[in-house]
């Protein structure tokens, strides 16, 4: 819950629009200000204070304890110019949530963490359990020093300046160690335990052999991501009540799907009792990885509970990324938010310079040629499969004639993969021509680099007489100068001289251009591959200088009816 104080009309009507975007999410406290910073602080996990920022440092002041967990507080000044997190900027969730109260009221976050004031994720920042020197090697960070990372669990990590040797270090372990002096332990969940027990196992017995196994293992509990079990046994109160008292997920699977997994113990008790010759091996197997710990019994007489424990290797995550047609205001935020998460990018080196200043330090840049278009793909995936976390960037939109097809042929399920859209060359050309997409449209690449001609052909004669609106990828290069002829032929048999045709290239850029002409008097030399060019349908029109396409053939008719019927449809 966050608290909203205020203590001026002014402060009381940004608050207000507040409470009114966050109703679930927000609580305001009345009376004086003194009072209500008092109950919010012991009430909420997050404050916003619409109050001089040298008041809410004195109001706090006395409350806190530890920044691990004190709530975090922003402040917002009366005139709602600027957000700035006075406390708990990481741990309480300050800096994200002045940079959502600044998108929603105007204003400008202030964010002086220095991490990230440079672009460096923090250390407690990664979602990671984290033990020792912390704020040492973090400062050794933001001073250039060199700090390495030892993985011994390969684990996805957003870009961090590591260097291959330093005075300081960033462990990432699974293994029950301290951390020695200058070194920061983050523990990725990678241990995975699994677990079978006897109807009514009692929760002492069962906790007691998942930490007593993981303590002689020399594993760290707090790289313990779940247990797993049979679904038979998802309501076991002895497993449902050790899981809850780690603090982690009780995760089920069939018994089928449990009697398919290879073990090294099978039995014939679980067998008998819920369908399947391994519980504790195969639930923990599962999902792929290292057996660290055959199956174990407990302590009890008679036992009650078995385990096993494996490490399951981070998922590697491949975002496929589309920077739209060239525009920086056209790239979507959730592109933005790749691009800074990635630690490895993988682009064409034209496109890689669009958005190298978005990259935070210690991204790693994999850039290559045009032609390089597959072993990008590959080298993309590859990155993933080693447990990076990895974008791929591509122009437009990464799935229209880019880089999302070649990647996903080459990617398995072992990875994780999202797609971030991008606005198209066609949707920039259109909206600059006016809106000659407004109907049924199609787009054709007239690059007979992966497709024969004849493909490319018959595809263009289809669109001819469908009547469909046809946007041109890759019309015209210095050794292809026949091919848009040809095609613009091929429409001519079917379209009048007179429709109209738009002919743009570097759609939102600044040197871009544009122009509206016609199918007989557009002349291929105005075309280069930077080029797109959209061929209106029989119902495309000139309207004002502007390349128009009705939505319905009954908008031409000039009736009442017909012009009340288009307005309905505009307005869906």
């Amino acid at each position: 819950m966050i608290g909203l104080i205020s203590a001026t009309a002014a402060g009381a009507a940004a608050r207000d629009r507040l409470a009114a975007a966050w109703p679930d999410r927000t609580r305001v406290y009345d009376g004086p200000v003194g009072d209500a910073v008092r109950r919010a602080f012991a009430e909420c996990e997050q404050l916003v204070c619409f109050l001089a920022t040298g008041a809410v440092v004195r109001l706090v002041a006395p409350l806190l304890s530890d920044k691990t967990s004190d709530p975090g507080v922003v402040c917002v000044d009366e005139a709602g110019r600027f957000a700035v997190p006075v406390v708990g900027g990481h741990a309480g969730g300050a800096n994200e949530l002045a940079l959502a109260v600044g998108e929603l009221l105007g204003a400008q976050p202030v964010v002086t963490t220095a991490t990230d004031a440079v672009g460096i994720p923090g250390l407690d920042t990664l979602g990671l359990p984290v033990d020792g020197d912390v704020a040492g090697v973090t400062r050794a960070l933001l001073d250039g020093e060199p700090v390495a990372l030892a993985a011994e669990v390969a684990w996805p990590l957003p870009p961090v300046p590591f260097a291959e040797r330093g005075s300081y270090t960033v462990r990432l372990t699974d293994r029950a160690v301290e951390p020695a002096s200058g070194e920061v332990l983050l523990r990725p969940p990678s241990l995975v335990v699994g677990v079978g027990a006897s109807r009514g196992a009692p929760v002492d017995e069962v906790l007691d052999l998942v930490e007593g196994v993981l303590r002689e293992a020399g594993l760290s509990v707090r790289s313990l991501a779940e247990l797993a079990t049979v679904d038979a046994k998802a309501d076991e109160p002895g497993i449902v009540e050790a899981a809850r008292r780690l603090g982690v997920p009780v995760v089920t699977y069939s018994a089928e799907e449990l009697a398919g997994v290879e073990v090294p113990n099978p039995s014939d008790a679980p067998l008998a009792a819920v369908g399947t010759p391994s519980v504790a091996e195969a639930a923990a197997l599962i999902g792929g990885g290292e057996l660290l710990v055959p199956k174990r019994k407990s302590a009890g007489v008679p036992a009650t509970a078995t385990c096993a424990v494996v490490r399951r290797p981070g998922r590697g995550r491949l975002a496929v990324v589309g920077l739209g047609p060239g525009a920086r205001d056209l790239l979507t935020p959730r592109a933005k938010a790749e691009l800074e998460r990635a630690a490895v990018l993988v682009g064409l080196d034209q496109y890689v310079d669009q958005i190298r200043d978005l990259l935070r330090p210690g991204t790693r840049i994999l850039e290559s040629g045009l032609g390089a278009e597959e072993e990008r793909a590959r080298t993309a995936v590859e990155e993933a499969r080693r447990g990076q976390s990895v974008a791929l960037i591509g122009s437009g939109d990464a799935g229209v004639y880019a880089m999302a097809s070649p990647a996903l042929a080459e990617a398995s399920d072992d990875i994780d993969v999202v797609g971030v859209p991008g606005v198209t060359a066609a949707l920039a050309a259109g909206a600059i021509l006016g809106a000659p997409l407004g109907h049924d449209h199609v787009s054709i690449s007239l690059s007979d680099l992966h497709t024969p001609w004849e493909v490319i052909e018959r595809r263009v004669r289809a669109a001819a007489e469908a009547d469909i609106v046809v946007t041109f990828y890759n019309p015209r290069s210095r050794g292809r100068d026949w091919q848009l002829p040809k095609a613009l032929s091929i429409l001519a048999e079917h379209r009048e001289p007179t429709t109209p045709v738009g002919v743009v290239r570097n759609a939102s850029r600044p040197d871009g251009t544009a122009r509206l002409t016609t199918l007989t008097e557009l002349d291929p030399a105005w075309v280069d591959m930077m080029t797109v060019v959209t061929v209106g349908n029989t119902a495309t029109r000139n309207i004002a200088g502007r390349m128009v396409t009705p939505r319905g053939y009954r908008w031409q008719e000039n009736s009442p009816e017909s012009t009340r019927e288009g307005s309905q449809e505009g307005a869906l």
